[in-house]
């Protein structure tokens, strides 16, 4: 069974500020399951955007998870804000997460396509 948005976006939360990391929901969406779009700030100052992958990156080892792909990788924080804006303009419903890592991986799960 598939974790509830809310959840999901809590868990990642309170992993990263035990880690001594920041996060912080700059959007809260459908708390049922809203999609998920995770702004990720680099020290350098640039910025990733990580969003959910598309249905087919999904196979028999990930049924029920959320996978995500990087949309925008070690961008200038406007062309992240524009693309959150498009994707808001599409689906208000939206939950965006904001954290500060340079390994985004440790707690986001990317797909390999």
């Amino acid at each position: 069974m598939r974790l509830k948005a809310g959840i999901f976006v809590s868990a990642i939360v309170r992993r990263v500020f035990a880690d001594g990391g920041m996060a912080v929901i700059e959007r809260r969406g459908s708390e049922e399951a809203g999609a998920i779009f995770v702004r990720i700030r680099h020290r350098d100052g640039s910025e990733s955007l990580a969003a959910p992958a598309p249905q087919t990156a999904f196979d028999s080892d990930h049924p029920d998870g959320r996978l995500f792909e990087l949309r925008k990788s070690r961008v200038a924080e406007n062309e992240v804000s524009e693309a959150i804006a498009r994707e808001i303009r599409f689906d208000p419903d939206i939950w965006v997460l904001e954290i500060e890592t340079e390994t985004p991986e440790t707690y986001l799960d990317f797909s390999d396509d």
